[in-house]
């Protein structure tokens, strides 16, 4: 069976030091996907760059804000990104397909498993999934931190058995990376915090850093998906990984053995879709985390906020006011608010769709 992998490929990968794409590094990435290919691997692709390169397409008449010039850049620089992954990947008889999404797309059940039903009959039909976010229509408020969050979904939503994250580094240093005392960290336990060695860096061409890399890194490894944070330009640095695990640099996140349910995963990424809250008393907050699986009852609940309808996303508070879950709600926000403290209805979280943080 083959084993399916999301390769994730950032900005500072695939972005020359003059901010122009570097086609030289895209075509050694190709070049490793088609040989994991060949070796049994399924992959699926979630590259940044559109941006890069329509950054030098066009000069514009007048100056644009910074909203406009990522629908502009990205408009142009899609198209010859997904171009020239089309031609590179011809270069070796394999079929490539390209998928555009938003965070919202990931909002809602139904969106959530149609999107896995595309990317299911892609990698049925030998086609490579090749994933970005459609940043001509996003917005801030609705956008990923960066394509480190939408592969961590896509590795999630795809049940893959590892996330690789191509950065311009090696890993997680337990200080600077330029100062020759430091060290890579080349393993760690999904539920290990390791901010303290983290420096809060955005990467020059990206949005996000290292700091985001570590966090959905844990997030995916908590949900028993093995991460990999390696560095993209360094030759053949998949074929590395694949080949001589232990003689590559990297850092390497190691998966919970008990990972959590299908919808549990898709619960676990929503947290950022909560359209209310729920407060609960020290009973129920003991009783969720309790040794015992237990749904949270109305009987628990002391207060709701916002407005949300039944299977919406709802964060979940204790009475000091710390989120301690998230979940999908039972109830509209007008029926739960009548039976706040009732007891024999049914639960206003049930467990299979609740997620303890």
């Amino acid at each position: 069976m083959s084993k399916r992998i999301v390769v994730k490929v950032g900005s500072n990968v695939l972005t020359r030091s003059d901010g122009k794409l570097d086609v030289t590094r895209m075509s050694s990435i190709v070049d490793q996907i088609v040989w994991l290919r060949q070796h049994d691997y399924q992959v699926i692709l979630v590259s940044s760059g559109s941006i890069a390169s329509g950054r030098n397409e066009i000069h514009t008449s007048r100056k644009l804000d910074s909203v406009e010039q990522r629908q502009l850049f990205s408009a142009l620089g899609q198209v010859k990104l997904i171009g020239l992954y089309y031609d590179l990947f011809r270069e070796h008889n394999v079929h490539i397909g390209q998928i555009l999404t938003m965070k919202e797309s990931f909002s809602t059940r139904n969106e959530y498993l149609n999107q896995r039903s595309c990317m299911m009959v892609m990698l049925d039909n030998g086609v490579v999934p090749i994933i970005n976010e459609n940043d001509t229509i996003s917005i801030t408020e609705l956008m990923f931190t960066d394509n480190d969050e939408l592969s961590g979904l896509v590795a999630s939503m795809m049940n893959a058995e590892a996330l690789i994250i191509l950065s311009n580094v090696d890993g997680i240093y337990d200080g600077p990376p330029r100062d020759s005392k430091t060290k890579l960290i080349s393993e760690v336990d999904y539920n290990n915090d390791l901010s303290e060695y983290i420096q809060a860096e955005k990467s020059e061409f990206g949005r996000g850093g290292m700091i985001t890399k570590c966090n959905i890194a844990r997030k995916v490894a908590e949900e028993g998906i093995k991460v990999i944070i390696a560095n993209g330009k360094v030759d053949n640095i998949l074929i590395d990984l694949a080949t001589k695990p232990k003689e590559t640099p990297h850092t390497e996140f190691r998966p919970n053995p008990n990972s959590a349910s299908g919808i549990k995963k898709w619960i676990a990424h929503s947290e950022s879709f909560s359209k209310g809250i729920i407060h609960i008393n020290k009973k129920a907050a003991d009783a969720l985390h309790g040794e015992n699986a237990v749904s949270l009852l109305m009987v628990g609940v002391t207060s709701i906020e916002g407005n949300f309808e039944e299977g919406d996303i709802v964060a979940i508070v204790d009475a000091d006011n710390n989120k301690i879950a998230i979940g999908r709600s039972g109830y509209s926000a007008e029926e739960a608010q009548a039976l706040i403290g009732k007891h024999d209805v049914k639960p206003m979280v049930h467990y299979d769709y609740l997620y303890l943080e």
